[in-house]
């Protein structure tokens, strides 16, 4: 008797599912006492895993981005987010050396209790605003890096516009249609358009700029936006969606990568290459 193909799942099933906490239980943990301050979040264990730095935005502490970082170490990735740079007068230059040093800590260094090891083969960046301005500037230095993904992302100095074009791996910008403060034509679009491999711009039509950003914090008041549970939870299906197939290879969530879903649609793409190619 032949044997019935596995049906792929719908690009709404796989929302529903990469939407949801993963599989792993997770550790969370300072990487201040491995040299860097900041956060990092594992799955309990594991060997060979994949890792992604993240970038905070402009004046917001990493906290504010802990649901996200805790949801994808349950889908098996390690994540560190440095929590450097958070002055008016940040660095962006230095800010993007943070996120590759992340990756070398994660690398380097036996996480948990010894029983977590990255793949220095499997390592992604990514960011929110002036932390995705400055993970396209990380990767443009980094050939060790396989994927980018940006949150609402801003020009940095040196500039991410100009940078992005000598950035040749799968890139997945989601920008917020009602960001007043880094508005998706001014930002997000220039960076996808100039990027040297495959790429994706998405458009989260009612989200603002902290929209991506849990929990109260002072720069609610001089910010435009607020936290929004709508729009993280796009951004964590989405996200998990993208590093697990560029890094992974495991393309349970290509269907969701495809289309327009949770308020959010495509703008731009182009394939030199595929987005989803591991």
């Amino acid at each position: 008797m032949a044997r019935t193909a596995k049906k792929a799942p719908s690009a709404k099933n796989a929302f529903e599912e990469l939407s949801r906490r993963g599989p792993h239980d997770v550790l969370h943990g300072d990487l201040a006492l491995i040299g860097l301050p900041g956060l990092v979040c594992t799955p309990r264990s594991g060997l060979g895993l994949p890792a992604v730095a993240f970038g905070h935005g402009w004046l917001q502490p990493p906290r504010r981005y802990l649901g996200l970082l805790r949801h994808l170490a349950s889908w098996g990735i390690v994540v560190a987010a440095p929590g450097t740079q958070r002055g008016v007068f940040a660095s962006h230059r230095l800010y993007a050396a943070d996120l590759r040093t992340a990756l070398d800590v994660c690398v380097g260094v036996r996480l948990g209790e010894g029983e977590i090891s990255v793949d220095a083969k499997r390592l992604g960046v990514a960011g929110h605003a002036m932390g995705g301005g400055c993970a396209v500037l990380a990767a443009s230095e980094d050939k060790r890096i396989r994927s980018v993904a940006t949150l609402a992302a801003a020009e940095t100095m040196p500039s991410a516009f100009e940078t992005a074009s000598r950035v040749e791996v799968p890139g997945l910008h989601i920008a917020a249609g009602r960001d007043l403060l880094t508005p998706p034509v001014a930002n997000a679009e220039p960076i996808a358009r100039a990027w040297g491999g495959p790429v994706q711009l998405r458009t989260v039509k009612k989200a603002s700029h902290l929209g991506f950003t849990e929990g109260r914090h002072w720069t609610q008041l001089v910010l435009h936006g607020k936290p929004e549970y709508a729009t993280q939870r796009v951004t964590k299906a989405l996200i998990t969606a993208f590093f697990l197939r560029t890094l992974v290879g495991d393309r349970r969530g290509e269907a969701l990568l495809s289309a327009d879903i949770g308020g959010s649609h495509i703008d731009h793409k182009h394939s030199r290459g595929a987005l989803t190619a591991a």
